[in-house]
């Protein structure tokens, strides 16, 4: 079969990074957003990062309540401040959103939809809310999402608590929400390795969007 005769809208490649450093994994994501041609398969990265705080493209350091010798990076997803750490599992959506058919908005739902379907296999009840894009538990966030769209696509994703240290949420207003507490599987009962956490909501992602 020719390569003009695939459906690109079913190629997609899974990448699975190990522990990086985050800025790293961020200059790979834009250098691959910028290269991309109409024809190259959507990417999935799997990662878990080197403790360090985030703020989005507008981020307001204001909301960094307490300096740490935790890193802060500027970035360029949308949000405000959050943490990155071992024992937390992000995932990178690199999509031609325009070739999936899909806006931002619906973006953002495929991922909070996702991680509620895959905490529901762990009979944990997630759920989203419309005033603020993520994943909730009892009124504490568990997931979070900040993306990035250029010449229609899309890069930056999602991030899940599963077993890590939470503490350093605490020196932050998380996601420029004062007071808004954060939780993790872990916390929840459900002790579930990263290899079958990524599985589980890589599944719940790629059937979303190619399926």
């Amino acid at each position: 079969m020719s390569p003009r005769t695939h459906d690109f809208k079913q190629m997609k490649v899974i990448r699975d990074l190990g522990r990086q450093p985050y800025e790293t994994v961020w200059l790979d994501m834009q250098r691959f957003t910028q290269s991309r041609h109409p024809e190259t398969p959507d990417e999935i990265w799997i990662v878990e990062h080197h403790p360090v705080y985030t703020l989005g493209l507008n981020g307001k350091r204001e909301h960094i309540l307490n300096h740490t010798d935790i890193p802060v990076i500027q970035s360029d997803r949308g949000g405000q401040v959050t943490y990155h750490g071992p024992g937390q599992l992000v995932i990178y959506t690199l999509l031609d959103i325009k070739r999936l058919n899909i806006n931002i908005r619906q973006l953002v739902t495929i991922l909070e939809q996702a991680m509620i379907g895959a905490l529901a296999g762990y009979g944990i009840m997630a759920v989203s809310r419309a005033d603020a894009p993520g994943v909730y538990v009892d009124g504490k966030k568990i997931g979070s999402i900040g993306l990035k769209v250029k010449n229609h696509c899309s890069y930056h994703g999602l991030s899940l608590n599963n077993a890590m240290d939470l503490r350093p949420f605490d020196a932050i207003n998380t996601c420029g929400y004062p007071g808004l507490k954060v939780t993790q599987l872990a916390d929840l009962g459900v002790t579930v390795t990263s290899a079958e956490l990524v599985n589980t909501l890589t599944h719940e992602l790629t059937t979303a969007f190619y399926s």
